[in-house]
């Protein structure tokens, strides 16, 4: 083979052997994990995009390395307020650029933190960990894992409290633009109602939709169908898929899964639960309003995390 050729197809990652992994997943929304208790792995974009590969690499939605919060600024910032926010989720998406948080990613990286023996956390005990949307309790309840997500909030708030919808939304799949609502979990998303499962299905997300306005840092999509009955024993349940940004559609999303409540139960009105189930293509999440600190309206995200694989790079 030509040795230029032989160059190029190369793995990005081909400089981190020796470097041990994991493999994990929340409702299918998965990861590649890396313990950094010293903070020395630098990990480029290009290389997390080389181990996320689905062909070429180990194959991920993502990369989570479990770094010290001391060990980063803004891990150290955190701490400055929760003293306990001892381990930072430095996440990264599919295509290797920064993101602020990951519902399911919060619940696959205290289970693999457990794994690794960094911590110790019983059934009932619950762990603050440091991210870049913000300090997260993780509660363990059995096998799954809940997670305060924090705060909501309307990424337009005029808009949406004037007129339900605040964007336009465009998918292939889609025969005319759809309105939309955005919803800030700490990171952005864009949700959109359908009315059928069958254009659920038919909704194409191979390419990212188009939104109009798209919120100053790009937004994740979620494209939603509400059951019929909405409400079943006090608990609402919607379906949802989702296309997100520097990935693609995924199986899951957490903080997607929440907002997407969040969009439907304003929607709904007066009346609508606290309680949700939100089924998508990995399996069920749960989704909880409560009241937080200072009365402010949180979400709580609940569901499994699953270690699959651990290994080394060679």
């Amino acid at each position: 083979m030509d040795g230029t050729l032989a160059e190029t197809a190369a793995p990005a990652f081909s400089t981190l052997g020796g470097l041990r992994f994991s493999k994990g997943h929340g409702t299918g929304n998965d990861f590649v994990l890396v313990a950094d208790p010293e903070g020395v792995h630098t990990i480029t974009p290009g290389q997390v995009a080389g181990l996320c590969d689905r062909h070429r690499g180990i194959g991920g939605d993502g990369l989570i390395r479990a770094v010290p919060s001391r060990l980063l600024p803004e891990g150290r910032e955190l701490l400055a307020a929760s003293p306990n926010a001892e381990w930072f989720m430095d996440y990264r998406n599919g295509d290797g650029s920064l993101s602020e948080m990951c519902g399911n990613g919060v619940r696959v990286f205290v289970h693999f933190l457990r794994a690794e023996g960094l911590v110790d956390l019983p059934d009932g005990g619950a762990l603050t960990i440091g991210t870049r949307a913000g300090v997260k309790t993780v509660v363990r309840t059995g096998d799954d894992y809940a997670v305060d997500m924090g705060r909501w909030e309307f990424i337009f708030p005029g808009e949406a409290t004037a007129k339900a919808m605040d964007s336009l939304v465009t998918a292939e799949g889609l025969e005319v633009p759809r309105p939309a609502l955005s919803v800030s979990m700490g990171n952005p998303h864009t949700v959109v109602a359908l009315a059928e499962l069958s254009e659920l299905a038919g909704t194409k997300l191979f390419t990212a939709p188009a939104v109009e306005p798209v919120p100053a840092n790009g937004t994740n999509v979620e494209f939603v169908v509400p059951a019929e009955p909405l409400v079943h024993d006090g608990v609402g349940s919607i379906t949802m898929r989702v296309h997100e940004r520097g990935v693609g559609e995924t199986q899951s999303c957490g903080t997607g899964a929440c907002a997407a409540a969040v969009a439907i139960r304003h929607w709904a009105g007066a009346g609508a639960p606290d309680s949700w189930r939100v089924h998508v293509p990995g399996g069920v999440v749960g989704v909880k309003f409560f009241s937080g600190p200072g009365g402010h309206e949180h979400v709580e995200l609940s569901g499994p995390a699953v270690i699959v694989a651990s290994g080394t790079l060679s």
